[in-house]
């Protein structure tokens, strides 16, 4: 009989149900075919950005330090790490369903109570055995399409725990180098400020003299006060970019290799592009999105299943006897086998409002799949049109520079021979200033793009480069 009770629920455990789940297709694309770039290097002997491991991407030692102990550190990437473990433990849990679950029972109950006799009698019962509790026969795949939905939404979690890690190295990347760029302009700031306060010292004693008037002092102070509310204003922007990188590196900066300027940083942006549909491989955020429109998807069919008969078994056997000592003797035999059928008939459209839920749902996941890949089919073009330009413009700010430099040299000399006035002088050293900030601002911004186009392609997960064989 044991043996007979066990075949049985293992035939059942391993009924092929049919899913009622839509047949999943892959929305359209929903962007362009091609990037609207002028871009050279789109060839496919360039390097694919996916294979460019982030220590060989970036080459700052001090950067590579802070992007390791983020990787260990940061709180934001420990919780996306626990999601994982969440999302298992939920999909170990919904999968049980799918297999039988047995049992060891033992029992007993003693109690007084009449007998036919008219008389009050003591009886016992005692019971040893396996049970099977309320195992449903999936016919109609209920439970198979929560397991699937179950799974989608653990393989979902994985990779945005993927992308949680891509946009964190990023991010390191992208505040340290904030940080350096306030740093060179707060020393460019204070250069500025000590040049201007020696130039007014000297203004006050012309002033003192009669060889200077009021308001060409007045002009030296004003622009000496201006420099230092730059400086202070690029010193506490500095200390808030600190505050942002040490946020995301999880503890305190200390014992990192020396820094480097940002004219030293070497970071790459020549990558292998490819089409707009390489995306979907690439991209961790978007194959998240697309495992929640296939849980959605496999919920449909959970919520169609509940419209059909629902089939449970609730089994059992093993010994029975009026005595504990008798339990496992000859003729205690026993078991039971209670199959239950559940049609639903009248719910107040419970059902039916489920379904609905579910698709609406689906219609939603639809979207924001769409919308990860509208939105990093933007990141792509951004970060290439960007890298077009940003060379060129770093260029010309930098020859910009020179002209202020020159233009500078030349108004002083002027004002040393009485030629021209001080306001010449003064508007020289604003627009050189000016220029120098701007300089430094336009290096960040070609570093921050090729860091934007890295990530945006997908990279920034792999720690060395990948080894790929030579193309032939």
């Amino acid at each position: 009989m044991i043996k007979q009770f066990t075949l049985t629920i293992l035939a059942a455990s391993v009924l092929s149900a049919c899913s009622l789940a839509p047949k999943y297709t892959r929305p359209d694309f929903p962007v362009a075919a091609n990037y609207d770039t002028t871009s050279p290097i789109s060839s496919s002997n360039a390097l694919r950005a996916s294979e460019l491991g982030w220590r060989a991407f970036f080459h700052d030692q001090r950067l590579q330090a802070l992007i390791s102990t983020a990787l260990v550190n940061n709180r934001d990437l420990r919780v996306a790490a626990l999601r994982i473990e969440e999302a298992r433990s939920l999909y170990n849990i919904q999968s049980a369903d799918l297999l039988p679950n047995l049992n060891g029972v033992a029992t007993g109950n003693r109690g007084r109570g009449p007998s036919s006799t008219g008389t009050s009698v003591v009886s016992s019962n005692y019971q040893v055995g396996l049970s099977l509790a309320s195992f449903e026969l999936d016919f109609f795949g209920r439970v198979r399409s929560l397991n699937d939905a179950a799974l989608a939404q653990y393989l979902s979690t994985e990779e945005a725990q993927r992308s949680a890690h891509i946009t964190l190295v990023s991010e390191v990347a992208k505040a340290y180098l904030a940080e350096r760029a306030f740093a060179e302009q707060q020393a460019l700031a204070q250069q500025t400020y000590e040049s201007r306060a020696a130039a007014y010292d000297l203004s006050k004693q012309r002033f003192e003299v009669g060889a200077q008037s009021a308001l060409d002092l007045r002009q030296d102070e004003a622009l000496t006060q201006n420099a230092k509310v730059s400086e202070l204003v690029l010193r506490r922007q500095r200390a808030q970019a600190m505050n942002a990188l040490t946020l995301l590196v999880g503890q305190s900066l200390t014992d990192l290799p020396p820094v480097q300027p940002l004219s030293a940083q070497i970071i790459r942006s020549d990558f292998f592009v490819g089409m707009p549909s390489d995306l979907l491989q690439q991209r961790p955020d978007i194959r998240s999105a697309e495992q929640t429109l296939l849980a959605a998807n496999a919920n449909i069919g959970a919520a169609r299943a509940a419209f059909f008969p629902r089939i449970s078994l609730t089994a059992g056997v093993g010994t029975a006897s009026s005595e504990l000592s008798g339990l496992f003797e000859s003729g205690t035999r026993a078991w039971s086998f209670a199959p239950q059928l559940v049609l639903p008939i009248f719910e107040g459209g419970r059902n039916m409002a489920n379904l609905n839920l579910t698709e609406v749902r689906k219609n939603i996941a639809v979207a924001n799949y769409e919308k990860n890949i509208q939105v990093a089919f933007r990141e792509v073009a951004d970060a290439l049109v960007a890298r077009d330009l940003l060379d060129e413009q770093i260029e010309a700010q930098r020859l910009a520079q020179v002209a202020q430099e020159d233009r500078m040299k030349l108004a002083d000399q002027r004002f040393q021979n009485g030629i021209s006035s001080s306001l010449d002088v003064l508007d020289a050293q604003r627009e050189l200033f000016q220029a120098q900030l701007s300089l430094v601002q336009a290096r960040l911004l070609r570093l921050t793009n090729a860091i934007d186009l890295y990530r945006s392609l997908g990279s920034g997960l792999q720690e060395t480069t990948i080894a790929t064989a030579p193309a032939k």
